[in-house]
């Protein structure tokens, strides 16, 4: 037996981890919003019910700056609704890449391959929406 073979599950589940990062990357950047999620932020939000409530949490939290020109609400919506449009999948509940530990970041840059993807697209200003 090769134990070296990968795992078809986890590969499933690395891959629905990465397509999640991806979309609510990309309706980061759709929106203008000047932060990135990784492994460790989907985690740390895992244990929320509700992708909305997950992201009003993360904005409460961590960009709180925000709502003094926009509602959680409003912010989490727009966000759900750009995230959705490009993976409308719900964000899985177990996530286990990240230690039990860790605290949701702010992101300022990249640190892996895995997490480097490049969106060729205009950003619209938040107020747009």
């Amino acid at each position: 037996m090769n134990h070296a073979q990968p795992n078809a599950g986890d590969s499933a589940h690395d891959a629905e981890i990465d397509a999640q990062l991806c979309a609510y990357n990309a309706a980061f950047d759709e929106l203008g919003l000047r932060f990135r999620w990784d492994t460790h932020t989907l985690a740390s939000l895992a244990m929320i019910h509700g992708e909305q409530a997950q992201i009003a949490a993360y904005i409460e939290s961590h960009h709180r700056h925000l709502l003094n020109a926009y509602s959680a609400e409003f912010l989490s919506r727009a966000i759900l609704d750009k995230k959705s449009a490009r993976y409308p999948a719900a964000l899985p509940r177990r996530i286990e890449s990240a230690p039990p530990s860790t605290h949701a970041v702010r992101q300022s840059g990249t640190s892996s391959q895995r997490e480097r993807v490049s969106y060729d697209i205009q950003l619209p200003a938040l107020a747009g929406v």
